[in-house]
């Protein structure tokens, strides 16, 4: 029953818009509008019980595993736009908001936008078309796993990079450690070659005196 309460809605919704175009119209005009008025009040009131109907009916879908979870939030997006214009065409009723615009109301029904007759008849995919609620179950579970495959996978890549970076900073730390030592070597040469050319300045003065 969802598809043409769906549709009913749609349909109310769009009676709406024009029977409050219709009355602005009268009061511009001067005419009485008290009759349009308890109309529109009476649909308004239609219109929100059968949003309560789709989203008890959609309530139930989602719960007993009827559908999808992507098919209920695609279907629950649909009924929050339905609300979404009630609340538009009460606040135009009470002459709090723009009025309706019918051309833009007629796409909640016709689906003109998107080139769909009804958005409820929308099929799902290729993958998932045909599957009851144990084969979807299964089919994500297979999902997952191929997931925390790849995880594990991508998991020890990173081990093994943090293994070669660690090893690479070993590396580094012996090598820095040889050119400590080669450093110190080449001080200890140094301080060496300038203490034996001091000896060898003195003994040359030396053998010059006493020569």
């Amino acid at each position: 029953p969802r598809l043409p309460l769906y549709d009913t809605a749609c349909q109310v919704a769009q009676e709406v818009a024009e029977k409050i175009q219709e009355r602005n119209r009268y009061q511009r005009n001067g005419e009485s509008s008290a009759k349009l008025n308890v109309i529109i009040r009476s649909s308004l009131q239609n219109l929100s019980e059968k949003i309560d109907q789709l989203r008890d009916l959609l309530l139930r879908a989602v719960s007993t595993h009827q559908i999808t979870q992507l098919e209920g939030d695609r279907r629950q997006n649909l009924v929050d736009d339905l609300l979404t214009r009630q609340k538009q065409l009460q606040a135009s009723y009470k002459n709090e908001g723009p009025e309706p615009d019918v051309i833009r109301s007629s796409l909640m029904t016709g689906g003109v936008k998107r080139g769909v007759t009804n958005p409820w008849l929308l099929e799902e995919s290729e993958e998932t078309r045909g599957l009851g609620f144990g084969d979807l179950r299964q089919q994500q579970r297979r999902i997952i796993e191929e997931q925390d495959a790849g995880l594990d996978a991508l998991s020890s890549i990173i081990s093994r990079q943090k293994q070669m970076g660690q090893e690479i900073g070993n590396e580094l730390d012996e090598q820095n450690e040889i050119i400590d030592d080669l450093t110190n070597l080449v001080e200890n040469t140094d301080d060496k070659l300038r203490n034996q050319t001091r000896h060898v300045k003195m003994v040359d003065k030396k053998s010059t005196s006493c020569g």
